[in-house]
This record gives C-alpha cells, sequence and structure tokens, in this order.
C-alpha cells in the first residue's frame, strides 16, 4: 500500500496519523476486505495508521483469515526513505535494557555479534517489538522444525538445540552483548530509556548509501538529470549567472508531503542573503489538509572549512530576541539542563533564539505521551514533567543559562547585537572537523583532486 493510498485513510480535517496511546479507548483501525494467499478465500486486513513517540509515522497491519486461520502482521514506515542509512548499536546490560521497544523496517537486518546471529533484512517483515521479542522470535524460529530434524538429522538438531540454548542464556543477562541494526533505509528506531537525556548504552551512526544500496530500495538515478547537468556545463558560467540570479527574484514552488500528517502538501523555497553571514535558502510548507506550517533553512553556500561552535550566555530576556540561523548539521545544546539534540530532530532554522528553544521543548512535548502507558518505567513520566518545567524556565529566562550551537559543517550563525564591536556573551570558536564529523557528512570519499591529470591521460 502506497503512502498516499494510506493517507487517504484518515478522517477529513483530522490528522492521519495519531499519536500511540494505550489509554486511547477511541482509536480504532480502518478494516479492509483483503484476499488470502494460503486459501484464495476472502480475509480480514486490520489497518492502524499511527504516530511512535521519539520516531515517526508508522502503517501497523494485521491479516486474519476465518476460512484456514492463517495470521499475520507486519509494520511499514509511513515517512519517506530517509536521505542516510542507519547503524543503532545497543549494549544490553540488564533486564530494563531487553524492553527495549524496537521499530525493525522490512529492510533492516539484526546482528548480535557474540553469537554469530544475523537476521537478513529479507528474513522477517517489518516489526514493532522489544529485545527481548526479537531474541524469542529467533528460539520459537529455530525450534519450528525441530522434531522433524531429531528424527530425520539427529546431528543438526542437536546443534540446532546447542544454539538455541545460547540464544536462551542472553535473556537472563548474564554477561552484557550488543545488538545492532542495520537499516539502509534509515526507518528504524531502538528506544531511549533516558529520553530526553542522552543514551549511555546506544550508538547511532548515519551513513551514505552506496549505489547497491539504493538500487535495493528501490532507488535509481535519473538520467534526466544528467543531460541536464550536461547542458549546464555547456551553456557556460554566464548562463549559471543568470540562473542564479533569476533564483534570487523568483519564489519556487514544488510539491511534497506534509511532515505531520503525510498528505500532498505544497512547498515554497525562495534564496535570500543574511547580513554578515552568507545566502541561505528558505523553504516554507503549508498543509491545507491539517493545517500545519513549517519553515526550514539551508545554507545556499557549500559545507565551510572548519566547524564552527557557538556559545551564547543568556543573561537578559533581550538575548532570546537574538537572530540565529540553525542548520541542519547543528546540535543544540543546554549544560545547565543536560539537554543535547542532534540537528536532524528540528532540522535547518532561521529564527530568534526565543522561537528555537520554544520549537525545541514543543518537539520534546510532542513525544511526552511516551512517559505513560503500561510498557514505561514508572519514573520516565516524572522525569520528563520536571525537565519541561526547567525548560520553560529557561525559555521565561527566569536565570542565566548557556546555549551552545556545535556545526561541523560552519553554516550555524547568531546574532552579534554589539556588531562591528565584539560580543562579551558571545564566543565564536572555529576548529577542525575529525574524521567522523568529515564521514557524516561525506567528505572523506569525495574527490577533488586530480580530475586534469585523468582526463589528460584518458
Amino acid at each position: 500500500m502506497g503512502q498516499q493510498e494510506a493517507a487517504g485513510l484518515g478522517q477529513e480535517g483530522g490528522h492521519v496519523f495519531q499519536p500511540l496511546d494505550a489509554e486511547d479507548i477511541n482509536s480504532e483501525p480502518t478494516l479492509v476486505e483483503s484476499l488470502c494467499m494460503e486459501c484464495g478465500e476472502n480475509g480480514m486486513t486490520r489497518l492502524m495508521l499511527t504516530k511512535i513517540p521519539h520516531y515517526k509515522e508508522v502503517i501497523l497491519m494485521s491479516f486474519s483469515c476465518d476460512h484456514c486461520g492463517l495470521r499475520n502482521n507486519e509494520i511499514q514506515s509511513g515517512s519517506v526513505i530517509q536521505e542516510q542509512g542507519l547503524t543503532i548499536t545497543v549494549t544490553i546490560a540488564t533486564e530494563r535494557d531487553l524492553c527495549r521497544q524496537v521499530v525493525r523496517s522490512d529492510s533492516a537486518a539484526v546482528l548480535i555479534p557474540c553469537i554469530d546471529l544475523e537476521i537478513p533484512a529479507t528474513g522477517q517483515k517489518g516489526e514493532v517489538t522489544t529485545v527481548e521479542g526479537v531474541l524469542q522470535r529467533t528460539i520459537t524460529g529455530l525450534a519450528q522444525d525441530q522434531p522433524v530434524r531429531r528424527h530425520l538429522h539427529p546431528e543438526d538438531a542437536a546443534s540446532i538445540d546447542a544454539y538455541i540454548q545460547r540464544v536462551e542464556a542472553l535473556l537472563t543477562v548474564t554477561t552484557p552483548f550488543t545488538l545492532t541494526l542495520e537499516d539502509p533505509s534509515g526507518n528504524s528506531f531502538v528506544e531511549n530509556p533516558s529520553a530526553p537525556g542522552p543514551d549511555p548504552g546506544r550508538e547511532v551512526v548515519q551513513y551514505t548509501r552506496t549505489r547497491a544500496q539504493d538500487n535495493g530500495l528501490g532507488l535509481y538515478s535519473q538520467e534526466q538529470l544528467k543531460e541536464e547537468y550536461e547542458q549546464e556545463e555547456e551553456q557556460g558560467e554566464e548562463s549559471t549567472a543568470l540562473t542564479e540570479e533569476k533564483l534570487k527574484e523568483e519564489v519556487l514552488t514544488f510539491p511534497t508531503n506534509c511532515g505531520d500528517c503525510n498528505a500532498p502538501a505544497t512547498t515554497n523555497m525562495k534564496m535570500t542573503s543574511i547580513p554578515y553571514f552568507k545566502e541561505v535558502v528558505i523553504m516554507c510548507t503549508v498543509c491545507e489538509h491539517c493545517g500545519v506550517k513549517t519553515n526550514e533553512v539551508k545554507s545556499g553556500g557549500g559545507i565551510e572549512d572548519q566547524g564552527k561552535r557557538i556559545t551564547l550566555r543568556v543573561t537578559d530576556p533581550t538575548d532570546l530576541a537574538r537572530d540565529v540561523l540553525k542548520a541542519d548539521t547543528c546540535s543544540v545544546a543546554i549544560p545547565e539542563l543536560e539537554f543535547e539534540m542532534g540537528g536532524m530532530s528540528v532540522g535547518g532554522k532561521f529564527t530568534t533564539l526565543e522561537g528555537l528553544l520554544t520549537d525545541l521543548l514543543d518537539q520534546v512535548s510532542k513525544n511526552s505521551i511516551f512517559g505513560g502507558g503500561d510498557g514505561v518505567a514508572p519514573d520516565v513520566a516524572g522525569r520528563m514533567a520536571a525537565f519541561e518545567a526547567r525548560f520553560a524556565g529557561c525559555i521565561a529566562a527566569r536565570e542565566p543559562f548557556t546555549v551552545v550551537l556545535d556545526d561541523p559543517a560552519g553554516n550555524s550563525y547568531m546574532q552579534n547585537v554589539y556588531a562591528p564591536e565584539e560580543d562579551p556573551e558571545l564566543t565564536v570558536v572555529r576548529y577542525t572537523r575529525n574524521f567522523d564529523q568529515n564521514d557524516e557528512l561525506g567528505l572523506n570519499d569525495m574527490k577533488t583532486e586530480g580530475y586534469e591529470q585523468e582526463e589528460g591521460s584518458s
């Protein structure tokens, strides 16, 4: 089922993807009569479009056939394929870690190196489960045909029994072990039980997909883009300059999907220049279906030679009115709250400091239902409420605090209200990126030298 087809299942005038809430008794699935692939009769498919807190929109599907008794369920991402692949490595050290919620897309592989276990992406459909559920499902799958094996191939059955014991030993967590989700689509997720704080037991790495991984996800290069690029090269630098000037004057419009309800929407884009900084691209999306308005800012230039770390000591309410450009590669931290949020969480924004902090608090508050339900530790809800209260105090400037913008790409900016003099409360430090930061920006595999020699030799 396509995403636009799923979007049509929502109620008119409301959000298509409703928040996941165990206490919502009014949330009912959509029933669709479907063909049973086992017996050829008609069965019933139940669809629920929902949002998983601290994650994204998903489509839950469950099929049942009353004629032959066939039952199955799966999960599909309600979002588009992400720009980068994702690798999540979790250390399972306690029984609480076994209860971490896991969202595994149908393109994700599961690895447990200590027992040489690998569940390939094609082995199972997408699912919502826990770490314990992954292990239990592995045990069930291995034990399924054991009675037959013991009769026909006793040696193979004995080896599988020994391996099942190794998997069962992991459920006691006598020794810590690691579980890795490898997902080229970027649509998998493992719960952070310490949210919104950092998770010391979880490591999330984003990477650029290979061409083979893109093809495996159904993504192929367009020959038309190559032809347009060659035509632009032939027109020369003068034509390129005219095109750039035209882009500065015009507001471009293109179709997209609403990031809140996934319904078709329209995005407006325009290039502009920020004083004392550089050119940027401003994009604004308005959804007529749910009324959500979003804006995003991307740098009009390339990646800077050095990263930039901006530190502001907020000592007066007027500091909250400073203009801020936060690129999508920039993380935001407030040391006094022990809070840090990555750049992709709220995307690029050109706003005031107060507006940025309000957006960050809204992002946390949207997912505050994660503190409820029967599958969460009882201390999470209280910790979330206390954190939100302290965060609101910072937005109201009740006491001094520090904001740190760390952008490895160097494309973020905070207004100096004393310009052209130095700002006593503002510190800007440029630094050399390390290997991992260059790798996240895709610079390690980028070749920018030696092309003329290669052309001459060919």
